[in-house]
């Protein structure tokens, strides 16, 4: 089976430690972030043979060999050639169709994935499907299947705003019936990935898990707030459904009502239309038809339906304030790492020009 992770060593670097080495950049692209690690050729070496203990045949590519006479910190030519050959033995083991290399727990921790790939893609995908069991918030505590389980939750939230858009627009009562049950259960299936997504931060942020957290204070309060978004959001659809629902229920008493008026007062005279202390002026032709009771009840669907746009409204405008509270917060939480980076640079910086101090003393 063919990997679905993207590996390339585009660049390379030469240590600033007291006994320099070249240092390969890995770049990593998964389905849903993206990652550089740095190794050594040594690391490499290593790598090649724990894949064959672990297999117990060698892997189906050559690594280059190892140059005795020349290092390659001062020699740019060698250090390309080296990680060309590198890049193209990291992307065989990774391309071949055979897997067996790919599903060690060398490479796994060569690449520092914490599952594979294959088995990620599984959980992911059982878990948006509903399919209970035990091991539900253990998958979703691996930080890649709860991104899965986020991409699940806003798609099955998009498929019921279709379904709501287009129930919206049918006219015939089959149509709008099935378009209602189609965006229920996408909004059922949202809810179980919510409590999916929820418990798996717990697992996350606890350190009692038999590992410690596997995600920062700021990456676990981004991701809350993305559940929370996600929550209000699944709400308020399921609101505006109801409120669908429930306008289309007395449409269609109030045209039952109409329907046996005219079936029974269909001979009285019209005189008697006009009886009945009906305030006089202007009919409409959604009151012309309709007698003190309908209008009264047309009156109150009318209300009804402003009061629930007005609420919906008041939770755009809720929801655009939080959204707006949770950018200022990202932007501190940012602004405090910048801070923080910068500390590091200037102290690394101190550092460097002790050492070059040193290496001139020394030369």
């Amino acid at each position: 089976m063919t990997s679905t992770v993207d590996v390339s060593i585009p660049t390379t670097s030469v240590s600033a430690t007291p006994k320099p080495f070249t240092a390969y950049h890995i770049f990593l692209r998964l389905p849903l972030r993206t990652f550089t690690l740095q190794k050594r050729y040594s690391d490499f070496v290593t790598l090649h043979s724990q894949l064959h203990a672990q297999v117990g045949v060698p892997p189906p590519a050559t690594l280059p060999h190892k140059s005795w006479f020349t290092s390659s910190t001062s020699s740019p030519t060698l250090t390309e050639q080296r990680r060309k050959d590198l890049e193209t033995y990291l992307q065989t083991l990774n391309s071949i169709e055979d897997d067996r290399w790919r599903n060690t727990p060398a490479w796994r921790s060569f690449l520092n994935l914490p599952s594979t790939t294959t088995s990620r893609s599984s959980e992911a995908s059982n878990l948006q499907g509903g399919i209970p069991g035990s091991g539900a918030s253990q998958a979703a505590a691996d930080p890649v299947v709860w991104l899965d389980l986020y991409h699940g939750l806003k798609g099955q939230l998009h498929d019921a705003r279709l379904q709501i858009t287009m129930r919206d627009q049918a006219t015939a009562a089959q149509a709008q019936h099935e378009c209602s049950a189609q965006a229920k259960k996408h909004l059922v299936k949202a809810g179980t990935i919510t409590i999916q997504l929820e418990q798996g931060l717990q697992r996350l942020g606890s350190e009692s898990w038999g590992r410690e957290k596997q995600l920062g204070d700021g990456e676990l309060r981004r991701r809350k707030d993305l559940v929370e978004n996600g929550k209000r959001e699944r709400e308020g659809l399921e609101n505006l459904l109801n409120a669908m629902v429930a306008k289309s229920s007395l449409d269609a008493t109030i045209s039952s009502a109409r329907d046996k008026e005219k079936l029974v007062g269909g001979d009285v005279p019209s005189k008697k239309q006009h009886s009945g202390g009906r305030v006089l002026g202007k009919e409409t032709n959604q009151t012309r038809a309709l007698d003190n009771f309908g209008v009264l009840q047309l009156q109150q669907q009318m209300m009804q339906e402003q009061d629930e746009d007005v609420n919906i409204l008041a939770q755009a405008v809720a929801k655009q304030r939080q959204l707006g509270m949770d950018i200022q917060q990202e932007l501190a939480v940012q602004n405090d790492m910048l801070k923080m980076l910068d500390e590091d640079v200037d102290r690394v910086q101190g550092k460097m020009d002790v050492a070059k101090k040193r290496i001139g003393k020394i030369s």
